[in-house]
């Protein structure tokens, strides 16, 4: 069974979440979809550690705060005939920060909450990003939820 992570880069501003999404490139998968970073974790990985690599390597960023969102996404691959559990991590990152795209992506942008209906298509994504949302407005993040790296 794969073993996936995603993550949800965002920043505050004021009373509002937005989000750092990327367009993904003609050859790879989810070509030309707007989404989030998400990725393998390789066999000696932990999860959070792939999705901190994940977020490294797609973006060049490392967050200010990382931690679990406490739901998974979760849908049925008929590819592979299973329905796969994906951990979900939140990734504040800087908004001065320079961003560094490699070959998996050919543009990003930040987006609010308002905006994920326009661009990111699949339902569990926007979901957690709600949910994200709602748990950073309302400083809600949970001790427990934090990881150190």
């Amino acid at each position: 069974m794969k073993r996936l992570v995603d993550v949800y880069p965002y920043r505050k501003e004021q009373d509002e979440v937005e989000f750092l999404i990327f367009k993904r490139s003609a050859d790879v998968q989810y070509a030309h979809q707007w989404r989030m970073i998400g990725g393998k974790v390789n066999p000696e990985e932990t999860y959070y550690e792939a999705a901190l690599r994940e977020l490294k390597e797609e973006t060049g960023l490392s967050p200010d705060l990382f931690w679990t969102i406490p739901s998974v996404n979760q849908f049925y691959n008929h590819d592979i005939d299973s329905i796969l559990q994906i951990p979900a991590f939140g990734a504040k990152v800087n908004k001065e920060l320079a961003i560094s795209l490699n070959h998996e992506h050919v543009s990003w942008k930040w987006i609010s909450q308002d905006n994920l209906d326009t661009y990111i298509q699949w339902p569990e994504q926007k979901r957690l990003m709600k949910l994200l949302a709602n748990i950073v407005i309302s400083k809600q993040i949970l001790n427990e939820w934090i990881l150190e790296f």
